[in-house]
Protein backbone atom coordinates (compact mmCIF):
# COMPACT_ATOMS: atom_id res chain seq x y z
CA UNK A 1 0.00 0.00 0.00
CA UNK A 2 1.46 3.33 -0.95
CA UNK A 3 1.39 6.08 1.36
CA UNK A 4 -0.18 9.40 0.43
CA UNK A 5 2.89 11.28 0.43
CA UNK A 6 0.78 14.28 -0.40
CA UNK A 7 -0.17 14.89 3.56
CA UNK A 8 3.43 15.21 4.37
CA UNK A 9 3.65 18.94 4.14
CA UNK A 10 0.09 19.93 4.89
CA UNK A 11 0.40 23.51 6.40
CA UNK A 12 3.12 24.60 5.29
CA UNK A 13 3.27 28.08 3.63
CA UNK A 14 3.80 27.71 0.05
CA UNK A 15 6.43 30.19 -1.55
CA UNK A 16 5.07 32.24 -4.98
CA UNK A 17 6.07 29.73 -7.57
CA UNK A 18 3.43 31.30 -9.69
CA UNK A 19 4.92 34.33 -10.52
CA UNK A 20 7.53 32.79 -12.69
CA UNK A 21 6.94 31.09 -16.14
CA UNK A 22 8.75 27.54 -17.80
CA UNK A 23 11.13 28.34 -20.09
CA UNK A 24 9.97 27.23 -23.36
CA UNK A 25 11.47 24.03 -25.14
CA UNK A 26 13.21 24.48 -28.52
CA UNK A 27 11.54 22.64 -31.34
CA UNK A 28 14.20 20.76 -32.47
CA UNK A 29 13.21 17.01 -33.20
CA UNK A 30 16.21 15.99 -34.86
CA UNK A 31 18.57 17.29 -32.12
CA UNK A 32 22.31 15.85 -33.06
CA UNK A 33 24.12 16.54 -29.85
CA UNK A 34 23.13 14.05 -27.52
CA UNK A 35 24.89 11.12 -28.84
CA UNK A 36 28.06 13.31 -29.47
CA UNK A 37 30.98 12.64 -27.33
CA UNK A 38 34.13 15.95 -26.77
CA UNK A 39 36.94 14.06 -28.00
CA UNK A 40 39.20 17.51 -27.95
CA UNK A 41 39.41 20.54 -25.83
CA UNK A 42 37.73 23.62 -27.02
CA UNK A 43 39.51 26.98 -27.85
CA UNK A 44 40.01 28.57 -24.32
CA UNK A 45 39.34 32.03 -23.07
CA UNK A 46 40.01 33.55 -19.85
CA UNK A 47 37.84 36.55 -18.89
CA UNK A 48 39.33 36.03 -14.94
CA UNK A 49 40.95 39.72 -15.41
CA UNK A 50 37.59 41.34 -17.12
CA UNK A 51 33.88 39.18 -16.26
CA UNK A 52 35.45 37.72 -13.01
CA UNK A 53 37.45 41.50 -11.73
CA UNK A 54 34.23 43.03 -12.33
CA UNK A 55 32.72 40.76 -9.91
CA UNK A 56 35.32 40.93 -7.04
CA UNK A 57 34.18 42.89 -3.84
CA UNK A 58 37.79 44.34 -4.53
CA UNK A 59 38.34 44.64 -7.65
CA UNK A 60 42.07 44.05 -8.73
CA UNK A 61 44.71 46.56 -8.59
CA UNK A 62 47.69 46.89 -11.62
CA UNK A 63 49.83 44.25 -9.77
CA UNK A 64 46.90 42.07 -8.78
CA UNK A 65 46.51 41.57 -12.63
CA UNK A 66 49.80 41.26 -13.38
CA UNK A 67 49.80 38.12 -11.36
CA UNK A 68 46.40 36.89 -12.29
CA UNK A 69 47.77 37.63 -16.16
CA UNK A 70 50.97 35.76 -15.28
CA UNK A 71 49.16 32.94 -13.55
CA UNK A 72 46.91 32.30 -16.90
CA UNK A 73 50.28 32.07 -19.32
CA UNK A 74 51.68 29.55 -16.94
CA UNK A 75 48.64 27.43 -17.33
CA UNK A 76 48.77 27.97 -21.01
CA UNK A 77 46.14 30.04 -22.02
CA UNK A 78 46.64 31.41 -25.81
CA UNK A 79 43.44 33.62 -25.71
CA UNK A 80 43.23 35.83 -22.28
CA UNK A 81 40.35 39.01 -21.76
CA UNK A 82 42.43 41.73 -20.37
CA UNK A 83 39.57 44.17 -19.63
CA UNK A 84 36.88 46.77 -20.43
CA UNK A 85 39.37 49.30 -21.47
CA UNK A 86 36.76 51.97 -22.24
CA UNK A 87 34.48 51.70 -18.77
CA UNK A 88 37.66 51.68 -16.55
CA UNK A 89 41.19 53.78 -15.83
CA UNK A 90 42.59 50.69 -13.88
CA UNK A 91 42.24 48.58 -17.11
CA UNK A 92 43.37 50.97 -20.30
CA UNK A 93 46.18 51.49 -17.77
CA UNK A 94 46.71 47.56 -17.08
CA UNK A 95 46.61 46.98 -20.75
CA UNK A 96 48.90 49.72 -21.56
CA UNK A 97 51.50 48.13 -19.39
CA UNK A 98 51.84 44.96 -20.57
CA UNK A 99 51.55 45.47 -24.42
CA UNK A 100 54.40 48.79 -23.69
CA UNK A 101 56.28 46.29 -21.10
CA UNK A 102 56.01 43.49 -23.54
CA UNK A 103 54.68 41.01 -21.60
CA UNK A 104 52.49 39.26 -23.79
CA UNK A 105 54.04 36.43 -25.47
CA UNK A 106 53.79 36.10 -29.38
CA UNK A 107 51.61 33.26 -28.96
CA UNK A 108 48.85 34.69 -27.08
CA UNK A 109 46.08 37.39 -27.46
CA UNK A 110 44.56 39.83 -25.78
CA UNK A 111 41.17 40.10 -25.82
CA UNK A 112 38.89 43.48 -24.57
CA UNK A 113 35.08 43.88 -24.46
CA UNK A 114 33.37 46.51 -25.56
CA UNK A 115 29.61 47.83 -26.08
CA UNK A 116 28.65 48.88 -29.69
CA UNK A 117 28.74 52.56 -29.21
CA UNK A 118 31.46 54.92 -31.08
CA UNK A 119 32.94 56.38 -27.97
CA UNK A 120 33.55 53.33 -26.41
CA UNK A 121 35.55 51.93 -29.31
CA UNK A 122 37.37 54.52 -30.16
CA UNK A 123 38.87 54.45 -26.68
CA UNK A 124 39.21 50.84 -27.45
CA UNK A 125 40.99 50.70 -30.04
CA UNK A 126 43.74 53.21 -28.23
CA UNK A 127 44.15 51.00 -25.77
CA UNK A 128 45.16 48.03 -28.28
CA UNK A 129 47.74 50.18 -30.06
CA UNK A 130 50.66 48.12 -30.78
CA UNK A 131 49.26 44.71 -29.82
CA UNK A 132 50.39 41.77 -31.97
CA UNK A 133 47.30 40.13 -31.38
CA UNK A 134 43.78 41.17 -30.70
CA UNK A 135 40.27 40.09 -30.79
CA UNK A 136 38.21 42.94 -30.42
CA UNK A 137 34.64 41.76 -28.35
CA UNK A 138 32.29 43.63 -29.51
CA UNK A 139 28.62 43.44 -27.81
CA UNK A 140 24.93 44.80 -27.16
CA UNK A 141 21.73 43.08 -25.70
CA UNK A 142 19.43 41.30 -28.29
CA UNK A 143 17.13 39.70 -25.65
CA UNK A 144 13.35 40.02 -26.04
CA UNK A 145 13.22 41.43 -22.02
CA UNK A 146 16.36 44.06 -22.95
CA UNK A 147 14.60 45.21 -26.31
CA UNK A 148 11.43 46.23 -24.40
CA UNK A 149 12.92 46.94 -21.02
CA UNK A 150 15.91 48.72 -21.49
CA UNK A 151 16.21 49.84 -24.82
CA UNK A 152 12.73 50.54 -25.84
CA UNK A 153 13.90 49.70 -29.32
CA UNK A 154 12.62 46.96 -31.88
CA UNK A 155 14.84 44.05 -33.53
CA UNK A 156 15.77 46.64 -36.38
CA UNK A 157 17.05 48.97 -34.15
CA UNK A 158 18.95 46.43 -32.46
CA UNK A 159 20.22 45.23 -35.34
CA UNK A 160 21.42 48.83 -36.88
CA UNK A 161 23.38 48.98 -33.27
CA UNK A 162 25.21 46.05 -34.06
CA UNK A 163 25.89 46.63 -37.38
CA UNK A 164 27.25 50.54 -37.14
CA UNK A 165 29.72 49.45 -34.00
CA UNK A 166 30.72 47.08 -36.29
CA UNK A 167 31.69 49.38 -38.98
CA UNK A 168 33.15 51.45 -36.77
CA UNK A 169 35.29 48.74 -34.91
CA UNK A 170 36.91 48.13 -38.46
CA UNK A 171 37.80 51.71 -39.58
CA UNK A 172 38.95 52.04 -36.21
CA UNK A 173 41.41 48.86 -36.31
CA UNK A 174 41.68 49.20 -40.31
CA UNK A 175 45.85 50.75 -39.79
CA UNK A 176 46.46 48.31 -36.90
CA UNK A 177 49.72 46.29 -37.63
CA UNK A 178 48.18 43.81 -36.12
CA UNK A 179 46.35 39.83 -36.04
CA UNK A 180 42.68 41.17 -35.55
CA UNK A 181 40.22 38.93 -34.70
CA UNK A 182 36.42 40.19 -34.05
CA UNK A 183 34.36 38.55 -31.46
CA UNK A 184 30.88 39.56 -31.64
CA UNK A 185 28.09 39.05 -28.75
CA UNK A 186 24.09 38.98 -29.05
CA UNK A 187 23.89 39.42 -25.26
CA UNK A 188 21.17 37.85 -23.21
CA UNK A 189 21.61 35.14 -26.66
CA UNK A 190 19.55 32.27 -24.48
CA UNK A 191 16.61 34.77 -24.00
CA UNK A 192 16.78 36.29 -27.68
CA UNK A 193 14.46 34.54 -30.54
CA UNK A 194 16.53 32.15 -32.04
CA UNK A 195 15.84 33.79 -35.78
CA UNK A 196 16.43 36.70 -34.71
CA UNK A 197 20.00 35.97 -32.78
CA UNK A 198 20.87 34.44 -36.41
CA UNK A 199 19.59 36.98 -38.26
CA UNK A 200 21.73 40.06 -36.30
CA UNK A 201 24.80 37.82 -36.15
CA UNK A 202 24.44 37.14 -39.97
CA UNK A 203 24.66 40.84 -40.38
CA UNK A 204 27.34 41.08 -38.27
CA UNK A 205 29.48 38.78 -39.80
CA UNK A 206 28.91 40.18 -43.60
CA UNK A 207 29.54 43.68 -42.26
CA UNK A 208 32.98 42.52 -40.90
CA UNK A 209 33.65 41.08 -44.09
CA UNK A 210 34.18 37.39 -42.10
CA UNK A 211 35.24 34.67 -44.50
CA UNK A 212 36.35 30.92 -43.75
CA UNK A 213 39.88 31.97 -44.00
CA UNK A 214 39.42 34.73 -41.86
CA UNK A 215 36.80 33.55 -39.29
CA UNK A 216 35.26 35.97 -36.69
CA UNK A 217 34.26 34.31 -33.15
CA UNK A 218 30.38 34.66 -32.63
CA UNK A 219 30.13 34.28 -28.77
CA UNK A 220 26.71 32.59 -27.89
CA UNK A 221 26.46 34.03 -24.32
CA UNK A 222 23.97 32.64 -21.19
CA UNK A 223 23.99 35.84 -19.77
CA UNK A 224 21.36 34.72 -17.26
CA UNK A 225 21.10 30.80 -16.93
CA UNK A 226 17.34 30.78 -17.74
CA UNK A 227 16.65 26.83 -18.51
CA UNK A 228 17.92 23.12 -17.85
CA UNK A 229 21.65 22.56 -20.10
CA UNK A 230 19.94 20.64 -22.40
CA UNK A 231 17.96 23.42 -23.55
CA UNK A 232 20.98 25.60 -23.96
CA UNK A 233 22.42 23.13 -26.05
CA UNK A 234 19.33 23.13 -28.60
CA UNK A 235 19.69 26.53 -29.19
CA UNK A 236 23.28 26.18 -29.63
CA UNK A 237 22.76 23.51 -32.28
CA UNK A 238 19.95 25.07 -33.78
CA UNK A 239 21.73 28.04 -34.41
CA UNK A 240 24.31 26.44 -35.60
CA UNK A 241 22.65 24.40 -38.67
CA UNK A 242 20.62 27.80 -39.55
CA UNK A 243 23.30 30.42 -39.52
CA UNK A 244 24.62 30.83 -42.93
CA UNK A 245 27.86 32.39 -42.14
CA UNK A 246 29.01 28.87 -39.80
CA UNK A 247 31.88 28.08 -42.12
CA UNK A 248 33.37 31.84 -41.45
CA UNK A 249 32.98 31.51 -37.43
CA UNK A 250 34.02 30.28 -34.30
CA UNK A 251 30.89 29.20 -31.75
CA UNK A 252 32.10 30.47 -28.53
CA UNK A 253 30.15 29.82 -25.34
CA UNK A 254 29.99 31.79 -22.51
CA UNK A 255 27.94 30.48 -19.76
CA UNK A 256 26.44 31.80 -16.15
CA UNK A 257 25.08 29.83 -13.06
CA UNK A 258 21.89 30.82 -12.03
CA UNK A 259 20.94 27.20 -11.83
CA UNK A 260 24.09 26.11 -11.05
CA UNK A 261 24.66 24.03 -14.30
CA UNK A 262 26.95 26.65 -16.39
CA UNK A 263 29.52 23.91 -16.55
CA UNK A 264 26.94 20.82 -17.84
CA UNK A 265 25.37 23.35 -20.20
CA UNK A 266 29.18 24.67 -21.27
CA UNK A 267 29.60 20.67 -22.03
CA UNK A 268 26.14 19.83 -23.74
CA UNK A 269 26.40 23.17 -25.80
CA UNK A 270 30.13 22.00 -27.28
CA UNK A 271 28.56 18.71 -28.27
CA UNK A 272 26.30 20.87 -29.60
CA UNK A 273 28.65 22.28 -32.07
CA UNK A 274 30.64 25.26 -30.37
CA UNK A 275 34.09 25.33 -30.49
CA UNK A 276 35.64 27.79 -27.66
CA UNK A 277 35.19 28.38 -24.27
CA UNK A 278 35.21 31.55 -22.19
CA UNK A 279 35.15 31.55 -18.62
CA UNK A 280 36.97 31.98 -15.35
CA UNK A 281 39.44 29.81 -12.90
CA UNK A 282 37.32 28.23 -10.35
CA UNK A 283 33.99 29.80 -11.54
CA UNK A 284 33.67 33.57 -9.98
CA UNK A 285 31.76 36.20 -11.81
CA UNK A 286 28.84 37.95 -11.69
CA UNK A 287 26.02 36.43 -9.15
CA UNK A 288 26.64 32.73 -8.80
CA UNK A 289 29.76 33.00 -11.28
CA UNK A 290 30.76 31.88 -14.63
CA UNK A 291 31.78 28.55 -16.11
CA UNK A 292 34.46 27.52 -14.11
CA UNK A 293 37.41 26.54 -16.39
CA UNK A 294 38.89 24.42 -14.16
CA UNK A 295 36.46 21.77 -13.91
CA UNK A 296 35.75 22.03 -17.14
CA UNK A 297 39.37 21.33 -18.33
CA UNK A 298 39.39 18.72 -15.63
CA UNK A 299 36.44 17.35 -16.76
CA UNK A 300 38.01 16.47 -20.33
CA UNK A 301 41.10 15.07 -18.40
CA UNK A 302 39.71 12.84 -16.30
CA UNK A 303 37.85 10.83 -19.68
CA UNK A 304 41.45 10.81 -21.69
CA UNK A 305 41.32 13.76 -23.43
CA UNK A 306 44.33 16.31 -23.39
CA UNK A 307 42.49 19.37 -21.82
CA UNK A 308 45.84 21.76 -23.19
CA UNK A 309 45.91 23.40 -20.02
CA UNK A 310 48.51 22.78 -17.17
CA UNK A 311 46.97 22.25 -13.80
CA UNK A 312 49.33 19.96 -12.44
CA UNK A 313 50.17 22.72 -9.51
CA UNK A 314 46.77 22.89 -8.41
CA UNK A 315 47.34 24.13 -4.75
CA UNK A 316 49.24 26.76 -5.70
CA UNK A 317 47.22 28.18 -8.15
CA UNK A 318 44.15 27.71 -5.98
CA UNK A 319 46.35 29.29 -3.17
CA UNK A 320 47.14 32.38 -5.99
CA UNK A 321 43.88 32.84 -7.42
CA UNK A 322 42.33 33.08 -3.48
CA UNK A 323 44.68 35.61 -2.88
CA UNK A 324 44.47 37.85 -5.86
CA UNK A 325 40.30 37.82 -5.58
CA UNK A 326 39.98 37.75 -1.83
CA UNK A 327 37.53 34.76 -2.31
CA UNK A 328 38.12 31.05 -0.71
CA UNK A 329 37.87 28.31 -3.09
CA UNK A 330 35.35 25.82 -1.25
CA UNK A 331 36.80 22.75 0.23
CA UNK A 332 34.64 20.37 -1.96
CA UNK A 333 35.22 22.11 -4.83
CA UNK A 334 35.89 19.51 -8.06
CA UNK A 335 39.41 18.94 -8.41
CA UNK A 336 40.83 21.86 -6.29
CA UNK A 337 39.36 21.78 -2.81
CA UNK A 338 41.08 20.85 -0.06
CA UNK A 339 39.17 18.06 0.66
CA UNK A 340 38.21 16.74 -2.55
CA UNK A 341 40.04 13.85 -2.21
CA UNK A 342 39.57 13.17 1.21
CA UNK A 343 37.15 10.23 2.37
CA UNK A 344 35.82 10.66 5.75
CA UNK A 345 33.85 7.58 5.90
CA UNK A 346 34.92 3.80 6.72
CA UNK A 347 33.56 1.93 3.41
CA UNK A 348 34.91 4.62 1.29
CA UNK A 349 38.54 4.58 3.16
CA UNK A 350 38.51 0.44 3.03
CA UNK A 351 37.80 0.64 -0.94
CA UNK A 352 40.48 3.45 -1.34
CA UNK A 353 43.26 1.64 0.31
CA UNK A 354 42.56 -2.17 -1.49
CA UNK A 355 42.33 0.45 -5.22
CA UNK A 356 45.57 2.02 -3.97
CA UNK A 357 47.43 -1.56 -3.75
CA UNK A 358 46.51 -2.50 -6.59
CA UNK A 359 46.85 0.80 -9.12
CA UNK A 360 47.74 0.72 -12.63
CA UNK A 361 50.12 3.46 -13.24
CA UNK A 362 49.34 2.93 -16.90
CA UNK A 363 44.82 3.04 -16.05
CA UNK A 364 44.03 4.62 -13.14
CA UNK A 365 41.05 2.78 -11.35
CA UNK A 366 40.58 3.48 -7.86
CA UNK A 367 37.24 3.36 -5.70
CA UNK A 368 35.73 6.92 -5.28
CA UNK A 369 38.95 8.73 -6.89
CA UNK A 370 38.14 9.84 -10.34
CA UNK A 371 41.44 10.74 -10.92
CA UNK A 372 45.29 10.47 -9.34
CA UNK A 373 45.55 13.09 -6.68
CA UNK A 374 49.29 13.14 -7.96
CA UNK A 375 48.32 14.26 -11.47
CA UNK A 376 47.25 17.93 -9.50
CA UNK A 377 49.86 18.05 -7.07
CA UNK A 378 48.37 16.39 -4.36
CA UNK A 379 49.18 13.49 -2.04
CA UNK A 380 47.86 10.08 -1.83
CA UNK A 381 48.18 10.83 1.63
CA UNK A 382 45.95 13.27 1.92
CA UNK A 383 42.89 11.34 0.16
CA UNK A 384 42.30 9.71 3.62
CA UNK A 385 40.99 11.85 7.31
CA UNK A 386 39.75 10.19 10.09
CA UNK A 387 36.48 11.41 12.41
CA UNK A 388 33.75 9.74 14.02
CA UNK A 389 32.70 8.44 10.43
CA UNK A 390 35.73 6.44 9.87
CA UNK A 391 36.53 3.13 10.04
CA UNK A 392 39.42 0.65 10.31
CA UNK A 393 40.42 1.04 6.40
CA UNK A 394 41.05 5.16 6.88
CA UNK A 395 43.53 4.01 10.32
CA UNK A 396 45.23 1.32 8.12
CA UNK A 397 45.56 3.52 5.31
CA UNK A 398 46.88 6.43 7.30
CA UNK A 399 49.79 4.43 9.23
CA UNK A 400 50.77 2.89 6.44
CA UNK A 401 51.40 6.15 4.43
CA UNK A 402 52.85 8.40 6.59
CA UNK A 403 54.48 5.45 8.81
CA UNK A 404 55.07 2.53 6.82
CA UNK A 405 53.23 0.57 9.61
CA UNK A 406 50.59 -2.47 8.72
CA UNK A 407 48.76 -3.66 11.49
CA UNK A 408 47.46 -6.93 11.07
CA UNK A 409 43.88 -6.97 10.45
CA UNK A 410 42.67 -8.25 14.09
CA UNK A 411 44.24 -5.59 15.77
CA UNK A 412 43.54 -2.95 13.16
CA UNK A 413 40.08 -3.77 14.37
CA UNK A 414 40.89 -3.42 17.66
CA UNK A 415 42.89 -0.10 17.14
CA UNK A 416 39.81 1.37 15.51
CA UNK A 417 37.73 0.95 18.61
CA UNK A 418 40.48 3.35 20.24
CA UNK A 419 40.55 5.54 17.78
CA UNK A 420 36.38 5.86 17.37
CA UNK A 421 36.68 6.73 21.14
CA UNK A 422 39.30 9.27 20.40
CA UNK A 423 37.13 11.48 18.41
CA UNK A 424 34.27 11.13 20.11
CA UNK A 425 36.16 12.11 23.17
CA UNK A 426 37.85 15.24 20.98
CA UNK A 427 34.35 15.66 19.27
CA UNK A 428 36.56 16.47 15.64
CA UNK A 429 38.63 14.81 13.42
CA UNK A 430 41.80 12.95 14.51
CA UNK A 431 44.96 14.19 13.38
CA UNK A 432 47.52 11.19 11.70
CA UNK A 433 49.98 12.48 14.55
CA UNK A 434 47.29 11.76 17.12
CA UNK A 435 46.35 8.68 15.90
CA UNK A 436 50.34 7.68 15.94
CA UNK A 437 50.58 8.64 19.55
CA UNK A 438 47.61 6.78 20.55
CA UNK A 439 49.06 4.06 18.97
CA UNK A 440 51.74 3.63 21.18
CA UNK A 441 50.08 4.96 24.37
CA UNK A 442 47.61 1.89 23.57
CA UNK A 443 50.20 -0.42 23.05
CA UNK A 444 53.27 0.40 24.38
CA UNK A 445 52.39 -1.27 27.39
CA UNK A 446 54.57 -0.14 30.40
CA UNK A 447 52.18 0.00 32.99
CA UNK A 448 51.96 -3.59 34.05
CA UNK A 449 53.72 -6.12 36.35
CA UNK A 450 56.50 -7.12 33.88
CA UNK A 451 59.24 -4.69 32.81
CA UNK A 452 62.63 -5.57 31.09
CA UNK A 453 65.56 -4.30 32.78
CA UNK A 454 68.57 -5.67 30.28
CA UNK A 455 69.27 -9.21 28.10
CA UNK A 456 72.31 -10.56 26.71
CA UNK A 457 72.40 -12.85 23.54
CA UNK A 458 74.91 -15.53 24.18
CA UNK A 459 75.14 -18.65 22.12
CA UNK A 460 73.02 -22.14 23.23
CA UNK A 461 74.06 -25.42 24.71
CA UNK A 462 71.66 -26.76 22.54
CA UNK A 463 70.15 -24.43 20.17
CA UNK A 464 70.72 -21.65 17.93
CA UNK A 465 70.33 -19.11 20.68
CA UNK A 466 70.81 -18.28 24.43
CA UNK A 467 69.08 -15.18 26.38
CA UNK A 468 69.65 -14.52 29.39
CA UNK A 469 67.40 -11.27 30.51
CA UNK A 470 66.49 -9.46 33.69
CA UNK A 471 63.08 -8.82 33.94
CA UNK A 472 61.05 -7.38 37.05
CA UNK A 473 57.97 -8.74 37.69
CA UNK A 474 55.76 -6.91 40.39
CA UNK A 475 58.79 -5.41 41.76
CA UNK A 476 60.35 -8.13 42.21
CA UNK A 477 63.90 -8.95 39.63
CA UNK A 478 63.72 -11.88 38.19
CA UNK A 479 66.96 -13.56 35.69
CA UNK A 480 65.36 -16.25 33.12
CA UNK A 481 67.68 -18.09 31.18
CA UNK A 482 66.38 -19.84 27.93
CA UNK A 483 67.26 -21.65 24.47
CA UNK A 484 65.82 -21.21 20.81
CA UNK A 485 66.30 -20.75 17.07
CA UNK A 486 66.66 -17.46 17.79
CA UNK A 487 66.23 -14.24 20.16
CA UNK A 488 62.88 -14.10 20.47
CA UNK A 489 62.07 -18.01 20.96
CA UNK A 490 64.97 -17.95 23.54
CA UNK A 491 63.40 -14.97 25.54
CA UNK A 492 59.92 -16.71 25.46
CA UNK A 493 61.10 -19.95 26.50
CA UNK A 494 63.03 -18.69 29.21
CA UNK A 495 59.91 -16.73 30.27
CA UNK A 496 57.51 -20.00 30.23
CA UNK A 497 60.14 -21.77 32.33
CA UNK A 498 60.57 -19.30 34.94
CA UNK A 499 57.29 -17.92 35.11
CA UNK A 500 55.51 -21.03 34.86
CA UNK A 501 52.51 -19.14 32.38
CA UNK A 502 52.01 -20.13 28.64
CA UNK A 503 53.72 -17.45 26.68
CA UNK A 504 53.52 -18.00 22.68
CA UNK A 505 54.20 -15.54 20.02
CA UNK A 506 51.70 -15.72 17.61
CA UNK A 507 52.23 -13.19 15.17
CA UNK A 508 55.00 -10.87 14.26
CA UNK A 509 55.81 -7.51 12.58
CA UNK A 510 58.64 -5.99 12.16
CA UNK A 511 58.60 -2.01 10.47
CA UNK A 512 61.48 0.82 10.71
CA UNK A 513 60.04 3.96 11.42
CA UNK A 514 62.99 6.19 10.25
CA UNK A 515 65.70 6.14 7.85
CA UNK A 516 69.78 6.08 8.09
CA UNK A 517 71.96 5.25 11.50
CA UNK A 518 69.76 6.26 13.93
CA UNK A 519 66.75 4.29 12.62
CA UNK A 520 64.40 3.53 14.87
CA UNK A 521 62.68 -0.68 14.51
CA UNK A 522 59.00 -0.74 15.67
CA UNK A 523 57.93 -4.65 16.54
CA UNK A 524 54.11 -5.55 16.56
CA UNK A 525 53.18 -8.89 17.79
CA UNK A 526 50.61 -10.36 19.66
CA UNK A 527 51.07 -13.39 22.17
CA UNK A 528 48.17 -15.82 22.75
CA UNK A 529 45.92 -15.13 25.80
CA UNK A 530 44.98 -18.09 27.09
CA UNK A 531 41.33 -18.10 25.25
CA UNK A 532 42.22 -19.10 21.74
CA UNK A 533 42.25 -15.07 21.14
CA UNK A 534 45.55 -12.75 20.93
CA UNK A 535 46.85 -9.61 23.22
CA UNK A 536 49.40 -7.02 20.37
CA UNK A 537 52.19 -5.45 21.86
CA UNK A 538 54.36 -2.44 20.46
CA UNK A 539 57.91 -2.03 20.84
CA UNK A 540 60.04 0.22 19.80
CA UNK A 541 64.02 0.73 19.94
CA UNK A 542 67.11 1.20 17.79
CA UNK A 543 67.92 -2.54 18.48
CA UNK A 544 65.47 -4.78 16.01
CA UNK A 545 65.87 -7.39 19.15
CA UNK A 546 65.37 -5.05 21.80
CA UNK A 547 62.19 -3.67 20.36
CA UNK A 548 61.04 -7.23 19.95
CA UNK A 549 61.58 -7.93 23.58
CA UNK A 550 59.74 -5.04 24.19
CA UNK A 551 56.81 -5.94 22.62
CA UNK A 552 56.48 -8.75 23.96
CA UNK A 553 56.52 -7.35 27.67
CA UNK A 554 53.89 -5.06 26.24
CA UNK A 555 51.89 -7.68 24.88
CA UNK A 556 52.15 -9.52 27.99
CA UNK A 557 51.32 -6.48 30.40
CA UNK A 558 47.80 -5.56 28.12
CA UNK A 559 46.89 -9.40 28.74
CA UNK A 560 47.55 -8.79 32.35
CA UNK A 561 45.32 -6.08 32.34
CA UNK A 562 42.49 -8.09 30.64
Amino acid sequence: MSADTSSYNRGVEKMPFQKYRQFQPIDLPNRQWPSKQILTAPRWCSVDLRDGNQALIDPMNVDEKLRMFDLLLEIGFGEIEVGFPAASQPDFDFIRRIIDEDRIPDGVAIQILCQAREELIERSCEALQGAKNVIFHLYNSTSELQRRVVFNMDRAGIVDLAVQGTRIVKQGLKDFDANVTLEYSPESFTGTELDFAVDICTAVAEEWGATPEDKMIINLPSTVEMATPNIYADQVEWFCTRYPKRDSSVISLHTHNDRGTGIAATELALMAGAERVEGTLFGNGERTGNCDLVTMAMNLFSQGVDPELDFRAMPSIRRTVEEINKLDVHERHPYAGELVFTAFSGSHQDAIKKGMSRVDRDHWEVPYLPIDPEDVGSSYKETVRVNSQSGKGGVGFLLEEHYGISLPREMLVEFSGVVQKLTEQLDREVKVPEIFQALFDEYVAEDGPYKLLNFDLLSGRELDQRVVAKIEVSDNKVTIDGEGTGPIDAFVNGLVETLNEPVNVVEYHEHSLDEGKDAKAICILAVNDGDDGRCFGIGVSRNTITASLNAIISAMNRRWKG
